[in-house]
This record gives C-alpha cells, sequence and structure tokens, in this order.
C-alpha cells in the first residue's frame, strides 16, 4: 500500500508538470500572437518578419496563434466555463484554417480574401498591400489538424489522446521543417509551392504549438508516458534533417533517424515508435524534395530513402513489439505485486543462499520486521531452534543433491517473532528457475488460533470420551436399578394381590358387602401397580434399545393390527378403513405395529359415536392449517369427541390421561407417550389436528421432520 502510495504521488506530480507546461505553452502562443496583431496594428514591420526579407506572419495567422493559446490553456482548466470557452477558441482557429485552405484549393494562390476579411477593417490598405502574402498552405493545415484534434480530445474520450498525441508529433515535424529550411536556405520546407510562406517566427510557434498539444494529451493519460525530456526527440529529429539536407544522396539521414526511433523505449506510449517512425518518413520525403537532384543520381537516392524508410518502420516494428511485450510483463508484475501486497498470508521470497529478497506486508505484521531490517539477512532469523541450525545445512544438501524435501509441500513448522515469541505456522515453499539461479517462495500462514482450537477440540473430545463413559455407566446402573427396583416392587404387589384373593376366597361368606367390595378394589389396585411397573421399565428401556429396522409393508402391519383387535372392534361397532395405498418404508415393524394399535385403540376407546370409524392412510405432501408443510405423512383420523387445543401436548406425558375409557379403567395413560418416543427413534414426528364433536388426526412421519420444527424426544 505504501509502493502504491508512492506512485500515487509521482504520478500526481507529473500530471501537475504536464498540466503547467501546457498552460505556459499556451499562454506563449498568445503572447507570440499578440506580438504579430500589435505589430500590424501599430505598422512595424521588424515584429511582423523579424528579418527583413524573409516571410511576414499574416494577421490571421497571428490571431490564430492567440485562439489556439486561449484555448489550449483553457482546456486544461476544469470549471465548464473553461471548456466552453477552449471550444469556441479552438473552433474559431479552426475555422479561419479550414476557410483559408478552401480558398487555396478552389481560387488559387493569387487570392487573399479570407486574409483580408478581418485585417482590411483595422489595418491600412496601403500597409497590407506593403507586406503581402497571407497565411500559407502549411500553416493553415497546422492550424486545422492541431485545433480539430483539441476539439476531439475535450468532447470524446477514449483514442482522441492517441489522435492528439499523434497530430502533435505532425505539428513538430512540420514546424521544425520549417526551422530547418531557414537554416538550410531550402525554401521548399517553408513555401509549399508558389504560395505563401510560414514565418520564421510562425515556425517556432509551431514547434511549440505542438508541444504543448503532445504535454496535454500526456496530462490527460499521465501514467507511464514519456520518462524523458521532449528535447532529446526534437533535437535529434532537427539534427537529422540538416544533416540529410547538407549530405549528398542523405547517405547520413538513416543513421540519424534511428535513435529517433529508439528513443520511443523512454516513452510509456506503445505506440510511440510508429509515430516516431511516422515523423521520420515525413523528414525523409520532405528532405528528397527539399534539394534539387541531377538525373544521374535522382533514381539512386529515391532507392536510398526507400531503403531507409523501410529500415526504421522495421526497428519501429520491433521497438513496438519489445514495448508491448514489456507492457504485459510490467502489467503482470503489478498485478502480482498487488496479489502479493494484500494477501492475507506472509509471502517472503529467498535466493539459493537463503537471504530475504522480497517481504510482503503480511509477513512484516506476522513476524513484527520491517522490510528494512529482513531484506538482504538470512531467513533463518525468522526461525526457531531446531529449524534456526538446521536450515542452512538443507539448503547446502539442496544444492548439492538437488533432493526436495520440503519443496512442493506444506509443512507445519514453528515461526519466532521479533519479540521472540515462537508461534505455529504452515509453509508452503516452492522453487522458480530464474535463469541459472533459483529463487525459493514460501507462503506462510499463522495458525495460532488453529491450534488454539485444536487443543480446545481434544480437550472437548476427552471431556466428551468422559460424559459419554460415565453416561455409559449410568445406563448400565439405570438398567440395573429398573430391573431390580421392578423385581422388588412387583414381589410385595403380587404379595397383596395374592392375599387378597386368598381372603376372598377363603373368607367371602364370612365379610360383609362392603369388605368385599374393598378387598376386590384392592385386587384390581395392586394389578394397576403392576402394570405402572412394567410400563415404567419399558420406557425407560425404548430410548436406549436398538432398532431392528428393514423395509416392512405398512398395509400389512395395519391389517395385522386389526385382526388382533377384532374382538374390540365388534364390541365397539367400530370400524377401521385404509384411505388409499399405504407405501413400504424401511422401519423397525415391531415397534410401528405398537404405534398404530396405540392409535387404533385410543381412536375406538375415547368415541362417543355409536359407529366409531378410524380411517388410516398416507399423503405425499401436507400442508397444516399454520402453513406448516411435510412430507411423508402418515395420519389415523377417527370421528370421536375431539380434543381442545389447550391439551394437544399434556396427553403425550407419561400417565396422562384426560378421561377414562367408557368400559375400562385399566389404562395406564403411556400409550402415546410410547407413540412418539418410537416415532423419535426414528427421527420422526408427531402432531395432531382436532376439532371437539367432530373428530381428532394424528399425523406423523418416520425419517423426516417437518420443516422449521423438531422433532419430539
Amino acid at each position: 500500500m505504501q509502493d502504491k502510495g508512492n506512485v500515487d504521488l509521482q504520478d500526481q506530480r507529473r500530471r501537475r508538470r504536464y498540466r503547467g507546461f501546457a498552460i505556459a505553452v499556451g499562454c506563449l502562443m498568445f503572447l507570440l500572437g499578440m506580438s504579430a496583431l500589435v505589430g500590424w496594428l501599430l505598422q512595424i514591420e521588424v515584429i511582423i518578419s523579424l528579418v527583413p526579407g524573409f516571410p511576414s506572419m499574416a494577421f490571421n495567422t497571428a490571431l490564430c496563434f492567440v485562439l489556439s493559446g486561449l484555448g489550449l490553456a483553457a482546456s486544461t482548466l476544469a470549471a465548464r466555463r473553461f471548456l466552453i470557452a477552449a471550444t469556441i477558441m479552438s473552433g474559431c482557429a479552426a475555422a479561419i484554417a479550414a476557410a483559408r485552405l478552401v480558398e487555396i484549393v478552389t481560387i488559387g494562390r493569387t487570392f487573399h480574401n479570407i486574409d483580408l476579411l478581418i485585417s482590411r477593417f483595422v489595418i491600412p490598405p496601403d500597409f497590407i498591400a506593403q507586406i503581402g502574402g497571407g497565411m500559407g498552405p502549411n500553416t493553415s493545415l497546422v492550424f486545422l489538424i492541431a485545433n480539430l484534434s483539441l476539439l476531439l480530445s475535450l468532447h470524446i474520450e477514449g483514442k482522441s489522446q492517441v489522435v492528439q498525441e499523434l497530430t502533435s508529433y505532425v505539428v513538430i515535424t512540420l514546424g521544425m521543417i520549417a526551422l530547418a529550411s531557414y537554416v538550410t536556405d531550402a525554401e521548399q520546407g517553408y513555401r509549399w509551392g508558389s504560395y505563401a510562406a510560414m514565418a520564421l517566427h510562425t515556425a517556432v510557434g509551431m514547434v511549440i504549438f505542438g508541444s504543448g498539444l503532445l504535454a496535454r494529451s500526456w496530462w490527460m493519460q499521465p501514467a507511464n508516458r514519456a520518462q524523458i525530456p521532449l528535447w532529446i526527440p526534437a533535437a535529434v529529429c532537427f539534427t537529422g534533417l540538416l544533416v540529410d539536407l547538407y549530405t549528398p544522396l542523405g547517405v547520413a539521414n538513416g543513421i540519424l533517424y534511428v535513435p529517433l526511433v529508439l528513443t520511443a523505449l523512454w516513452f510509456g506510449n506503445r505506440n510511440a515508435p510508429l509515430f516516431f517512425a511516422f515523423a521520420c518518413t515525413v523528414l525523409l520525403m520532405l528532405g528528397f524534395f527539399a534539394v534539387r537532384h541531377d538525373e544521374a543520381a535522382f533514381w539512386q537516392e529515391i532507392a536510398n530513402r526507400t531503403i531507409t524508410a523501410a529500415t526504421l518502420w522495421l526497428i519501429a516494428i520491433l521497438v513496438f513489439y519489445f514495448m508491448r511485450n514489456n507492457h504485459n510483463l510490467e502489467t503482470e508484475r503489478v498485478r502480482f505485486g498487488a496479489l502479493v501486497r494484500g494477501t492475507p498470508d506472509a509471502v517472503i521470497v529467498i535466493d539459493g543462499g537463503g537471504t530475504i529478497r522480497s517481504y510482503n506486508p503480511a509477513a512484516e505484521s506476522m513476524f513484527g520486521y520491517s522490510p528494512q531490517e529482513t531484506i538482504g539477512r538470512n531467513i533463518k532469523m525468522l526461525m526457531p531452534e531446531p529449524y534456526h541450525s538446521e536450515h542452512d545445512g538443507y539448503l547446502a544438501h539442496y544444492r548439492k543433491t538437488g533432493e526436495e524435501r520440503i519443496i512442493g509441500t506444506t509443512r507445519m513448522v514453528s515461526g519466532r517473532r521479533k519479540n521472540g515469541i515462537v508461534f505455529p505456522i504452515d509453509v508452503s515453499i516452492s522453487a522458480v528457475a530464474t535463469g541459472d539461479a533459483k529463487i525459493f517462495v514460501g507462503i506462510v500462514r499463522d495458525i495460532s488460533e488453529r491450534a488454539r482450537q485444536e487443543e480446545r477440540m481434544k480437550t472437548t473430545l476427552a471431556q466428551l470420551e468422559a460424559y459419554t463413559a460415565e453416561l455409559e455407566r449410568s445406563n448400565h446402573d439405570l438398567d440395573e436399578f429398573a430391573y431390580i427396583a421392578s423385581h422388588d416392587l412387583k414381589e410385595p404387589l403380587r404379595g397383596l394381590h395374592n392375599h387378597s384373593r386368598f381372603l376372598l376366597e377363603d373368607y367371602e361368606d364370612k365379610l360383609d358387602d362392603d369388605g368385599v367390595r374393598r378387598l376386590n378394589r384392592l385386587v384390581r389396585l395392586s394389578q394397576r401397580m403392576e402394570k405402572l411397573v412394567n410400563d415404567l421399565l419399558y420406557f425407560s428401556r425404548l430410548g436406549r434399545q436398538q432398532l431392528a429396522v428393514k423395509r416392512s409393508d405398512i398395509g400389512l402391519i395395519v391389517k395385522d393390527v386389526v385382526a388382533t383387535m377384532e374382538l374390540l372392534l365388534e364390541e365397539r361397532h367400530a370400524k377401521v378403513v385404509i384411505d388409499g395405498q399405504l407405501p413400504d418404508v424401511v422401519c423397525d415393524a415391531p415397534r410401528l405395529t405398537e404405534v398404530f394399535r396405540n392409535l387404533i385403540t385410543n381412536a375406538i376407546k375415547y368415541n362417543d359415536k355409536p359407529a366409531p370409524l378410524v380411517s388410516i392412510g398416507y399423503l405425499e405432501r401436507y400442508v397444516g392449517k399454520d402453513g406448516t408443510v411435510a412430507r411423508n405423512v402418515f395420519f389415523v383420523r377417527d370421528n370421536g369427541k375431539g380434543i381442545p387445543q389447550e391439551f394437544h401436548e399434556d396427553i403425550f406425558r407419561i400417565f396422562k390421561r384426560l378421561e377414562k375409557s367408557q368400559d375400562s379403567d385399566d389404562g395406564t395413560g403411556a400409550g402415546l407417550t410410547f407413540v412418539r418416543k418410537i416415532i423419535a427413534r426414528h427421527n420422526g414426528d408427531i402432531w395432531l389436528e382436532s376439532e371437539v364433536g367432530t373428530g381428532t388426526t394424528f399425523y406423523f412421519t418416520l425419517g423426516k421432520k417437518r420443516e422449521g420444527q423438531n422433532a419430539a424426544a
């Protein structure tokens, strides 16, 4: 993150430099144009032409310098009013230049109506006639393409900056060609044909204008832009043209233009070599047409310049691909660096001697050392004993034999912080070949928390094992207690029952009616007490016995239950029907038989209708009145009294009965408790819906719980 902050700071500084340079260029152009306009208004010829006999700067040229300079400076300011001003200024300059070019193409060189359109209102006609000339075609072309590229970059994002950069190279090239032509007295460089020529200070202004456009394009896209001063390629370009004009057949020009293309290596823009190759090609062509050639050397020089241009483009293409590959590598390096800086794991790179070469922020946080304290030192400074002493020996053994013990694997070892604390870590090491040498990348993860959790887990497991052993012992003791208690309780109960029967048999004729009634009551209570003891013993074992599960036919189970209850059904005039097809399920058949027997028995016994009806069925999907959803649900429905809502949970409590059945008081009230326990052992659930006076429906599942519900224990 610190590196990224430094890069952002450098980028901001670079942007400020480019923006300041563009504004300065705009101001210089404004001053240059205003100086020429003052010269025209005050009729000072030396300001207009600089050197007697040299071409003069036309009035419209000076006006375009003023407009273009203001437009360039305003285009670097953020406020909307400056954007509008830049658009208006650049648009006016482009319109003046375009009108002049149209005039040259359509009417000819002898007409200067566009130049006279404004100047004749403020400049005396005789002074205009004395100066003569007008805006040249090369000057008009430069102002047109430069201001159009500026307008494009103001209103269209994306590739417009590349267009402006290419335009700036063209503008600089045309300006330097004119300057070189003045130095070499080659009129063809600053005067295209028989038209008006580009003045000396106009040529200087064009070079400045192109530099400002280039700086603005770099300001708009400043990252990885030019890292060398612009005057270096400009000086090479200018020198190359001079040598070209004074060297027979242009032999030396190819040698000087090659360094110009190679300067693109210092520019972040991958298209720079192609731009420079284009500029050099233009210089080659202009150098050829700037001088006269005799017939004998004409074709030889054409061949020489063609070969030179081809060589320049070949070098430019090679540089282009080289820069593209470098850019891709740099992109991957930045991406990898961001990944290494952002990863929560420590990433440490060492060389073959164990010296730390890279150390990311996560490693700094983990070990407590800063990069300045670790880079250049041996990795064993981060290791406790015995790893500290063994590490150098391992590296020496690896260099000697190539045997990889921990490379390519992940190991749990120990690390040492700056404060001396030793902590557990996971280390994954990989070897990376770099030429003839190898570097080793280690990914380190602090597993202190995991180690603590594992230790807590071991403690919990030990406690759980102890609890399990205690529970098994307790269950064993409970089984023994239940057996002993049932045996010991049944013994006096049987005694009470037998002695009561003996008294009835032997002394019934000697007892009055009340005594006989009380002895019969004692017999029934002892029998009921024995049933309660048996049910309690059965319930205590029900949750611990293993289920004998297998695939069973539920329809057959129900039919067997109904067959065993035939006498009760006849006595109560009751009927049991199966509603639809009952599926096969995996269950403990004897236990499920008990479930259906209890539910059917209760449905008949606690029924006030003259003809009790019990319906048994199966639902693939159940939707309750409260929106509860369940699948694969069995039901037992009766037409009895119904159960009030407040007792829906009480009926499942052991020994809890809402009322006695009509014909028996032998029940203990444990039947539904056994039903719930058996269904819970099958990982199912049981519930009911009832309407008083209409009937009750018990629903239950086997192996599936209702959504959002827990199975009853």
